[in-house]
């Protein structure tokens, strides 16, 4: 009996959207980092996951809830 292996992909979902893994070698807080400069909310953002979807690891970036002032 042969064993299989899969390779999964990392995908990153925020606010409905799927973007895609900027690099394999970056940690969760390094993509989180590359995608703040074009969602700058991302920046006190959580990472939760991973959620397993067929081949696809799908990590979502939650909005941190602050206050002002």
């Amino acid at each position: 009996m042969a064993i299989q292996t899969t390779t999964l992909t990392r995908s990153f979902s925020y606010g409905g959207m799927t973007l895609p893994d900027p690099g394999k070698s970056l940690s969760l807080e390094d993509v989180r980092d590359v995608y703040a400069a074009a969602y700058p909310e991302l920046v006190s953002a959580s990472i939760e996951g991973p959620e397993k979807r067929g081949d696809n690891l799908i990590y979502t970036f939650k909005k941190g809830v602050g206050t002002k002032g």
